[in-house]
């Protein structure tokens, strides 16, 4: 069966970095390009002609809004999948009208992305629930829960860990190798991949994917992004 080739345009290199590494964990997905910029993005889709697009709103160049319109010129098969920060009912209604087949909030980034690619690749759309309801009545706005509402699953799992264990999973979901963590945490290698196997323990997690990807659904590497554009 062919993979979903997926374009992955976002500005901020950590939280691509994250999300190449989980889409490709995929067995039936590919990243097979990437854009920084929205003048990228469009000429990466023109290029590619990819499967599945994930564009960011707000990139430099032209923003994602305007590179959706161009897309859908360049490359009128692609599937375009708005992923942002912006829980706005101006900018969904603005996406789903110039072609858009989906908007997904970064806070949700793991299981809800995965599903929502896979629909649009097979020629749906996905909106979140209460999205869907903005655009069936205009003159509500958006109201998606916040992820701090109330607990989730995970963050309670992450409660578990130790302070500097906790420390330990930021760095290594950041993409820091372990004598990276040990030189800015001024402890030994030895003594970082204890702290690291213990949380892995802890987590119930294999694999740096499934650490990076439970890192998206805390939101951690969302906050890496909004510091990193501070």
């Amino acid at each position: 069966m062919s993979k979903i080739r997926i374009l992955l345009a976002d500005d901020h290199a950590v939280l691509q970095a994250g999300l190449e590494a989980m889409l490709n964990a995929e067995g039936d997905m590919q990243v097979v390009g990437t854009a920084g910029d929205g003048h990228a993005a469009v000429r990466q889709a023109a290029l590619l002609q990819p499967d599945v697009i994930l564009l960011d709103i707000n990139m430099p160049g032209i923003n994602g809004l305007e590179a959706l319109k161009q897309i859908r010129i360049q490359a009128p098969d692609s599937r375009v999948l708005i992923l942002t920060m912006h829980d706005d009912a101006q900018y969904l209604r603005q996406a789903m009208a110039g072609g858009a087949a989906g908007y997904v909030l970064k806070q949700s980034a793991g299981k809800e992305l995965l599903t929502a690619i896979r629909t649009v690749a097979q020629g749906g759309v996905y909106l979140h629930p209460m999205h869907a309801r903005v655009l069936a009545t205009p003159d509500l706005p958006a109201a998606v829960p916040a992820a701090g509402d109330a607990p989730s699953d995970a963050a309670k799992r992450f409660q578990l860990l130790s302070e500097r264990e906790a420390e330990v999973f930021e760095l290594v979901a950041l993409g820091y190798r372990n004598a990276e963590i040990a030189d800015k945490l001024a402890l030994s290698v030895k003594t970082v991949e204890t702290y690291k196997s213990r949380m892995m323990d802890k987590l119930g997690l294999q694999t740096r994917t499934a650490l990076v990807r439970f890192a998206l659904e805390l939101g951690m590497l969302q906050k890496a992004e909004a510091n990193e554009g501070a």
